[in-house]
């Protein structure tokens, strides 16, 4: 591992005082069509992970925690469009060019492609450069335009933040700053470290939190709940309505992304049944039922050829009859996953607190409270 010799940050109290966005490149993602009363307040989640040798443990944790994340934001009021964009570093077979940075995906309302993503991602040994994820999030992430969105970037690992020989770390984030984003480090180890500091001057100057981790020791707490809303996410599969091009592959990864949820805990597979079925959760280019009610998509004009199967022989009233039902459905699945999930809640609430330590904290936990805050700035309550 290069190592390379470390210097302070300048303190540049401009940056620590700049808050407003400039333009960020114009989106070339497809946006959800939302009804003209929504109120529309877009939050983008840019979230860097370093995957060389020693940082199973952290890939391990986002997989078991990114979905109680998702839920946090799912109580924002006003409620959010959310999307999130995922790069991994300090891989050795990527490319040495590009800082062994790689981008695995543009910022996205998709979240089951976030979590596939997520579990594609494998360990090995490289450099691992915190300036360069920075800098690529920055340029090649199309960050939401609007001046009112919330764009943030979190960056976890566990080497020296300053070792980059090209870019150096504080004009990375100086140049994050200026696009209105904020940077967030997670650093990997422990609070007494050598290394701690500069992850926490990184985080200062780029507006954002900082945190220490033990990415060894994401807790799992199973509650009574899991169970319950590991049976509701599979009912809720039933309600989609998959059409177009894209829509069977689409469902098909929802359901691999439910075994992987399950596959890693009961907790993690309650989590996902949470956001799947909060408002975060959209699925208008592949489900008929949310095309209808977000997109506005008019199924009594669509050919038969275009619609599922089940659907072909309809007329019109029929279609509109079948989805109305499916509607129905998931609305009423929806109030029972809430009503678990509130339970859920509680009981996570009540045994964090029982085990609140001083010092490093959980993935989720160091991910939530920036979450928040920066949410609360932006105009945002809980």
């Amino acid at each position: 591992m290069r190592k390379h010799s470390l210097r302070p940050l300048p303190l540049l109290a401009t940056l620590l005082l700049a808050s407003s966005a400039v333009a960020a490149p114009p989106d070339q993602r497809q946006q959800p069509i939302l009804q003209k009363q929504d109120p529309v307040r877009h939050v983008d989640v840019v979230i860097a992970l370093d995957v060389s040798s020693s940082m199973d443990g952290l890939i391990d944790s986002a997989r078991e925690k990114l979905w109680d994340v998702v839920n946090i934001l799912g109580k924002a009021q006003p409620r959010p469009v959310l999307r999130v964009g995922l790069i991994s570093y300090g891989h050795s077979s990527y490319d040495a060019g590009a800082g062994w940075v790689r981008k695995d995906s543009d910022l996205t309302t998709d979240l089951d492609s976030i979590y596939a993503r997520l579990f594609a991602l494998r360990t090995g040994g490289g450099d691992e450069y915190v300036a360069r994820a920075v800098h690529d999030a920055t340029r090649t992430m199309a960050w939401d335009q609007d001046p009112k969105s919330l764009k943030i970037l979190f960056v976890a690992g566990n080497e020296p933040a300053g070792q980059d020989p090209k870019i150096p770390v504080d004009s990375a984030v100086r140049q994050a700053r200026e696009k209105g984003i904020f940077v967030n480090t997670i650093y990997c180890g422990s609070e007494s470290s050598r290394e701690a500091a500069l992850w926490h001057q990184v985080a200062t100057l780029g507006g954002g939190r900082y945190a220490s981790i033990d990415q060894n020791s994401a807790v799992a707490v199973a509650t009574p709940m899991d169970a319950e809303l590991g049976r509701l996410s599979a009912e809720l599969n039933r309600t989609y309505v998959a059409y177009g091009i894209v829509g069977a592959e689409k469902a098909q990864n929802q359901r691999e992304q439910d075994k992987n949820a399950s596959g890693k805990s009961g907790s993690a597979a309650a989590g996902r049944a949470s956001a799947k079925s909060s408002h975060l959760y959209r699925a208008d280019d592949w489900d008929l039922v949310d095309a209808r009610a977000h997109g506005g998509k008019d199924v009594m004009a669509m050919k038969a050829e275009d619609l599922p199967a089940p659907m072909r022989a309809m007329d019109p009233a029929a279609r509109k009859v079948f989805l109305d039902g499916k509607a129905k459905e998931r609305a009423e699945i929806q109030r029972q996953i809430a009503t678990a999930s509130a339970k859920r809640d509680e009981f996570l609430k009540t045994d964090r607190a029982r085990r609140a330590t001083k010092g490093t904290k959980a993935l989720d936990e160091a991910l939530g409270d920036a979450i928040k805050t920066e949410a609360q700035s932006a105009g945002f309550a809980f």
